[in-house]
């Protein structure tokens, strides 16, 4: 088996982190699947909407590339999912968005979910993901870390202090949120959660956090599987319907290429 996995980060600027990324997936793939991790260059900063905008199409376009390459699998690392359902709409094999797998699997293990996001400024739709993902009431907190992705550089690259300071900084985000009720903890990010990827079983009081990076290529591991042994797969009525060929052929020209000079 093998999947794409495509962080949003530029592969020189944060090397150590994808490295990291990659050892960690390789350290927790099944037998026989294997995982390429991809970054996107320029990587997503100046964090808007227009920045997301930007890395969905990206995003969409490696979907496909994957697709004709024969990968059996693409996962969107990215926790705010731009162009998940495009992607879902463009390529046959499995697409699946770490902030969708992941949100869903804490619903399963505790009714109030807290996010912890790397800035502020994410909140907002974070919280236009809990209500498009139809868990809108069980996301009661929505905290940044008030970080960037050049703050966990130190940590990957085995600075133990900046661990512990980066540790301890999520922890103190935390505890307030679980005694005002939040049952579950979501890294809302591929960063923060293989940050703490090497804890074992961590909890704040009561309340785990979920491995977002290991649920989600587990996630791809069973659809890709599913796939094959039942042919299961997203729906392709009004939900997900396949682009047809010339939208395709017009997108990935667009991606390529950029707009067309305007008309005169």
């Amino acid at each position: 088996m093998r999947i794409w996995w495509q962080s949003f980060v530029d592969p020189q600027q944060n090397a150590p982190y994808l490295e990291r990324m990659t050892a960690y997936l390789a350290e927790i793939a099944a037998p026989g699947t294997e995982v390429d991790v991809h970054g996107i260059t320029p990587p997503d900063r100046g964090f808007s909407r227009l920045t997301e905008l930007r890395c969905a199409v990206a995003a969409v376009d490696n979907a496909l590339e994957a697709a004709a390459l024969g990968y059996d699998g693409f996962a969107m690392g990215h926790f705010q999912d731009p162009g998940l359902y495009e992607a879902r709409s463009a390529v046959e094999i499995p697409v699946v968005g770490l902030g969708e797998a992941t949100l869903h699997w804490a619903a399963q293990l505790g009714r109030a979910i807290a996010l912890v996001s790397i800035d502020p400024v994410f909140r907002n739709w974070h919280l236009e993901q809990a209500d498009l993902y139809g868990l809108g009431e069980r996301v009661t907190h929505v905290v940044g870390m008030g970080a960037v992705v050049e703050t966990f550089a130190p940590a990957f690259a085995g600075d133990e202090d900046a661990y512990s300071t980066l540790l301890g900084s999520f922890r103190e985000l935390v505890e307030p949120l679980v005694a005002d009720g939040a049952d579950v903890i979501v890294p809302a990010g591929a960063l923060p959660g293989l940050l703490l990827a090497r804890e074992h079983d961590l909890r704040i009081g009561h309340a785990p956090v979920v491995n977002c990076v290991a649920v989600t290529l587990k996630c791809v591991e069973v659809a890709v599987e599913l796939r094959r042994l039942t042919g299961l797969g997203p729906s392709r009525g009004p939900s997900f319907a396949l682009a047809p060929e010339v939208a395709v052929a017009d997108f990935r020209r667009f991606a390529a290429e950029g707009r067309s000079p305007a008309s005169e």
